[in-house]
Parts: C-alpha cells; structure tokens; sequence
C-alpha cells in the first residue's frame, strides 16, 4: 500500500483553497465527517478528512467557515467520492453547498452487495480487506472541542486512509460479479432520498405508529410534522426539542380546537403552548380541511391469517436462498414488510411501487418471489444438500 504523507491540518481559508486544488488532480477522493448533532436541528459540522493518492488532511470546519473551496470537487462529475456509510455525510454536504454530490460510491453499500453482510462496520471492512485493525479510543469524543490532540486528529484521519484500497478491492469485486450497475442504481436512490427527506410534508412517515391513525388524522399529523420540521429549523433545535412525536401523534388523534384543549394535552410542555399554540391549532385546522382525496393512503391493518404469514415465511425462504447463491446480504434486496406488502396485494403484487420489484432487484429475485406466490414454481428442501431449491411448473 502507498504510504501517506503527513497529515495536514487545515485551519485557515488559504489552506482549504490550496489543498482543494491539489485534490482536483486526483479522480478518487475519500471523505469522511465528524459532527456533533445532539443540541441543534442541523448536526454541527466539525471536521472533514480528506485523502487522495498520497494525500491526507483534516479540516477544521468552524475554523474555516465554509465548504465553498470543496464544492467544485463534491459537483464535478469526474471525480468519484468514496465515503463509508456516507448518508449523514452526504446530508451535510447537501445542507452546506445546496447540492447533492455528484458520481458518490459508498463502501458500506457495495460491501453488502458483495457478500460481507447488511451495514459492515468500518473496522470490520478495512480488517478484513486490508488486514489492519483500527483504534476505537476516540470513538465518543466531543468533537467539538479545541484545540484537538494529534492522537485525535489521527484517530479521525483513519476513517478515510483506508478507504480507496477498501474502494478498490471491492470495485473490482462489482465488476467480477457483474453488479457494477446494480451499485450504481444504489446510489442514484441514495441521492434521490436525500431531497426527498428534506420535504417537511413526507416526514410524517417517519413517526412510528402513525399506520395506526384514521385517514384525516393523518393528515393533521402530516400538517402537524411539517410545522414542527419549519420549527425546529428556525430555532435550530432537535425536533424533539419542539415537541415529542408521541405527543403529535396524540393531538392528530384529539384534534383540539382551542388552547386550553391543548394545554390538557399530556406531555405538551406549557411553554410551548404560550410560545406556539396559535401555530399548532392553525397546523390542526389545515390538516382537518384537507380534502378526502388528498388525505394521506394509511396502510390497512393486516388480519392475522396464517395462511398469509406462511407465505411470508415461504418467500423470506426463497429470498435467504438467492442471497446465499449470488453472495448479497438478503435485507438489501427486501424488507419483510416488502414481503408482506406481496402477500397481501396477491393478484396485484406486479404491480406494487417496491424496491424488490424494481431494477437489479427484480432481476435477482423479485420476479422469482411473484413466481412462488403465483404457484408458478414449487419450492422444496434438497435432501442431500439440505438447500432451498427451486423448480418451474410446466
């Protein structure tokens, strides 16, 4: 492996711009952040490794400001960027620059699609592809803390150092196997999820248990999410710093129409009443007029039918079994509640929007699950062998 020259730490503006220009003359740069998101709605950006052929720096961002030297880089087609589990990444480029990265290849993401397993640790990863074990003592540092020692600057370089070789065994990896273009289907959707999670009006699918909620108080909870999205952006606190999702999730389901109503609303804190209370009732009033065709789709509550739960673990079956014969880790091809989702739609399941009937996916082994659900082809246990097997009815 090439050795690294010393790394550099970046303090100041002149510094970022020179280095940004030595990265533009290499066509793979690793990244990688630390940020401390605990306090604020936006995590705060701390530091940024970079490392490229024989380059390696740490940028102190609060030192320097601004991204603005690195957006070239992260817009130019030309350049690949290889993070690890690069999605909290990704969104903070996207939320200092306004734009996604272009031409992004995630390690974590390729590693599953390769045979080493669902979200692979770093650690895990660069021990096993390059046969060198990393620290983990600055593992809960506050990064925001200055000035840092050498051991932690150190520690943080690590996380890309390792990252091109790790990048390159399994690039090659992708393309033995022939699912170079699967990969990159993976992070075409990984682009196209960050601008989607950035509109407030689709977070309300993120709060657990609003299945459990009629129609039209869904749409008081999606009015209801979105204010809270606006709000904690303003104020630039955590969203539970507003208010719970539990407590959003009650007040869709009261709908109440006046303050005092939501002053008896168990864990709504008072202030937030006398700070927010008209907002909240407006969001409130909003969500009740919204017409019926455009309330939220709430998925039907699923019957506990046995006959349906054995297909579901049928098809889970089979999915084990193509994973096990092409080396991909089985949750990157479906959930179990895609699964169930087949199940239940029966005669439509072709026609469901799911990842598993889409693209690669559909290709590996959506069509064989809407096979077995059809009755198309039979599924059985090889005696020998003691492998799921499966056979086409003529």
């Amino acid at each position: 492996m090439r050795k690294h020259a010393p790394p550099a730490y970046i303090e100041d503006t002149q510094g970022f711009r020179d280095l940004a220009e030595r990265l533009k003359e290499h066509d793979r740069v690793a990244l990688d952040t630390e940020f401390v998101g605990e306090d604020s709605f936006v995590p705060k950006l701390e530091l940024i490794q970079v490392s490229a052929g024989s380059l390696s720096a740490v940028i102190d961002f609060p030192a320097v400001g601004s991204l603005e030297p690195l957006a070239d880089i992260l817009a130019d087609a030309r350049i690949e960027k290889v993070f690890h589990a690069g999605r909290q990444d990704l969104e903070l480029f996207f939320t200092h620059t306004g734009s996604i990265p272009r031409r992004i290849f995630d390690t974590q993401v390729a590693a599953a699609m390769v045979g080493y397993g669902t979200q692979v640790a770093y650690g895990q990863l660069v021990q096993r592809v390059v046969g060198v074990k990393l620290a983990k003592a600055h593992t809960f540092t506050n990064w925001s803390l200055r000035p840092l020692s050498q051991e932690q600057i150190a520690y943080a370089l690590e996380d890309v150092q390792y990252l091109l070789p790790v990048h390159e065994h399994l690039r090659k990896r992708l393309h033995a196997l022939g699912r170079a273009e699967w990969v990159q289907e993976e992070f075409d959707r990984l682009g196209s999820k960050l601008t989607q999670a950035r509109e407030p009006r689709h977070r309300y699918q993120r709060i657990r248990g609003w299945e459990g909620l009629k129609p039209r108080a869904a749409a008081v909870l999606r009015e209801l999410v979105a204010w809270r999205e606006e709000e904690a952006r303003r104020r630039n606190v955590p969203r539970g710093r507003i208010i719970r999702d539990e407590v959003l999730l009650e007040l869709a389901r009261q709908a109440p129409t006046t303050v005092s109503a939501l002053r008896a609303t168990r864990g709504l804190h008072p202030s937030e009443v006398e700070r927010n209370g008209e907002a909240l009732l407006a969001a409130i009033r909003l969500g009740l007029h919204v017409p019926e065709h455009e309330w939220p789709e709430v998925p039907k509550a699923r019957r506990p039918e046995p006959e349906a739960a054995g297909q579901v673990d049928l098809l889970q079956a089979v999915l084990k079994a193509v994973a096990l014969e092409e080396e991909i880790a089985p949750s990157l091809l479906a959930s179990a509640s895609d699964l169930q989702a087949l199940v239940d739609a029966k005669e439509r399941a072709r026609a469901l929007d799911l990842p598993i009937l889409q693209g690669w996916r559909r290709k590996l082994a959506g069509d064989v699950l809407l096979k077995v659900l059809e009755g198309a082809v039979a599924v059985a246990i090889d005696r020998r062998t003691g492998k799921v097997v499966m056979t086409e009815r003529r």
